[in-house]
């Protein structure tokens, strides 16, 4: 179990409760098994009515089956839905988690796709996720507690019958984020990666040859980018245990289990500290990145309201965090080099989020500043607060 390595345990989830859409075969079952080691129990929502059979015997002989129960839905029914509802409730009595998962994958030109799998697609891919917010977002609201996670998707030509779908979903989580500001329920949306599941195959399988490749060449082109299925579902289960700091956000199975403390690239320990003369020269640029930050927060701070509000929830999703855990990380970084301390793996892949944070931030000031003289300023600067993390970012992994 990789949560084992993690900083979860199996008390972290203890008496919640999940649902899990699409968990007859693989990244549902992985998340189901990964939550149900986090003490949840959990509703497999599945429309395959052997496979949610046999996952439910599987689980059940693992975990105990008064933990997992399998309700045959199908997610894009109203009616299936509200009798998933009814049904969650009596076996548990509430429903504290919903993920997602469940997916169709029609591929091809955006001409050549049937418009029944278009049709099709929009009731698995975004109708569902709506009916589940309807079903289980007032629970979660009236004993404010809850979390919503969406599951999002990267891919562009021959998958517009699939991505169109997914990317409104992201849209979705973050709508509800707005909306559910200052309350006890999280939502945010989460990829899995490329990940060899049997769906993901079919999916390529159809896919490769309109790229001209075999699927095979066609694993191979993202291949650095491919994780397992057990890493695609714990990484859902972490992000779900790690909501609060997620919400908002598009976040990565890989990214979810770096923040539980789950190095993906190496089992050996890192070394725990730094030559003092080293840990100094990282910390002044740590302190310049962190200036940057607060006189940039401090700008924002004076913006009208409607416009700090979007600014603050850009870089949020952006970055990764609000800026107020940005701040609150760099000063830990900081102090942690004060006692020349060896950044982790983590701290240095959440830089690098930062990083593509002021990427975004240039796109953007291309897209609105049209005078070329005031770009070409704008640009200069941002790009000089993009060196700043990027030669932190180096001396730290050196």
């Amino acid at each position: 179990m990789i949560l084992e390595k993690s900083s979860l345990t199996p008390q972290s989830l203890a008496g919640q409760v999940a649902v899990i859409s699409g968990a007859g075969r693989g990244i549902g079952v992985e998340t189901a098994r990964s939550l149900l080691w986090l003490g949840a129990n959990v509703i497999l929502a599945e429309i395959d009515k052997k496979n949610g059979q046999s996952v439910e015997k599987e689980l059940s002989e693992s975990f105990g089956s008064e933990r997992v129960k399998f309700i045959h839905t199908d997610v894009a029914s109203e009616s299936a839905i509200n009798n998933l509802k009814r049904q969650a409730e009596k076996s548990f009595g509430k429903m504290d988690i919903v993920i997602n998962n469940a997916t169709l994958t029609p591929m091809g030109a955006v001409q050549d796709v049937r418009i029944q799998d278009w049709d099709a697609s929009y009731g698995v891919n975004f109708r569902a996720p709506v009916l589940m917010a309807k079903a289980f977002l007032p629970g979660m609201l009236e004993r404010d507690y809850g979390v919503f996670a969406c599951v999002s998707s990267v891919g562009v030509a021959y998958m517009g019958a699939y991505e169109s779908f997914k990317a409104a979903q992201v849209h979705l989580a973050t709508t509800l984020d707005v909306e559910l500001e200052g309350t006890g329920v999280h939502a945010f949306t989460i990829g899995p990666g490329l990940v060899r599941t049997p769906g993901a195959k079919a999916g390529i399988e159809q896919l490769a040859p309109l790229y001209g490749k075999s699927v095979e060449e066609f694993y191979a082109l993202s291949e650095a980018h491919i994780i397992s299925v057990e890493e695609a579902g714990a990484g859902f289960a972490a992000a779900v245990a790690l909501a609060e700091q997620f919400r908002g956000q598009e976040i990565g199975s890989k990214q979810a289990l770096i923040a539980a403390g789950v190095d993906l690239e190496s089992d050996s320990e890192a070394p725990t500290s730094l030559a003092a003369k080293t840990a100094a020269k990282i910390l002044i640029l740590a302190d310049r990145v962190s200036q940057t930050l607060k006189e940039q927060s401090q700008g924002w701070q004076e913006r009208p309201l409607f416009e700090r509000q979007w600014v603050l929830r850009d870089f949020k999703k952006s970055a990764g965090m609000a800026v107020e855990q940005w701040l609150d990380e760099l000063a830990s970084l900081e102090d942690g080099l004060r006692r020349n301390e060896k950044p982790s793996k983590a701290r240095i892949a959440r830089l690098n989020q930062l990083e593509s944070y002021y990427a975004h931030l240039g796109s953007l000031a291309s897209g609105y500043e049209k005078n070329p003289q005031k770009l070409a300023e704008q640009l200069e600067i941002i790009q000089h607060w993009r060196d700043e993390i990027t030669q932190l970012v180096a001396e730290m992994q050196s």
